[in-house]
């Protein structure tokens, strides 16, 4: 059973491996990681958040319901235009055990390119919310969490929420 990692643990902050072959344990593990983002109510979950430093993520477009299971993503391009949206992870909680958010500013849109659970190579150019999720997810895979794109102050106000959620 996979167990979520939680800001501080060290995996969060590694950069992930490519994955070198599709598994059956691969697959197994992107299967648990919907259920798990689904049970949290999550819209995206990346390997090293349950402790896998590999380069693969699930993600829920909140609009369609569809689910992504990315291997290998790569953002090939992130357009000028830039949006401000609400973020929340499902490894930074607060002391209710609930994700702390806080607005980010990143691309509007994104092309991203990445292999499928059959091996076939897909691209997509996001927009909006599913853009936000596969930059977000993406960040994971190089030991990027949300929280850093924030101001010192804004950050430092962010962690003091989580930080009593771990005494």
């Amino acid at each position: 059973m996979l167990q979520m990692k939680l800001c501080g643990d060290l995996v969060l902050r590694e950069k992930c491996a490519p994955v070198s072959s599709i598994t059956p344990e691969l697959l197994k593990t992107m299967d648990e990681m919907v259920k798990m983002m689904a049970d949290q109510n999550g819209v995206g979950l990346a390997a090293p958040q349950v402790g896998i430093t590999q380069r693969f993520l699930v993600m829920m477009d909140p609009d369609t319901n569809e689910i992504y299971r990315m291997i290998n993503p790569k953002i090939l391009s992130k357009s000028e235009e830039t949006s401000v949206m609400e973020e929340g992870c499902l490894s930074v909680l607060g002391s209710d055990g609930l994700p702390v958010y806080s607005n980010v500013r990143r691309p509007a849109s994104v092309d991203v390119e990445w292999m499928d659970e059959n091996g076939e190579i897909l691209r997509a150019n996001m927009s909006g919310v599913p853009a936000r999720i596969v930059q977000h997810e993406t960040d994971h895979l190089d030991g990027v969490l949300f929280i850093d794109y924030l101001s010192g102050v804004k950050r430092e106000m962010l962690m003091r929420k989580v930080n009593r959620g771990h005494k």
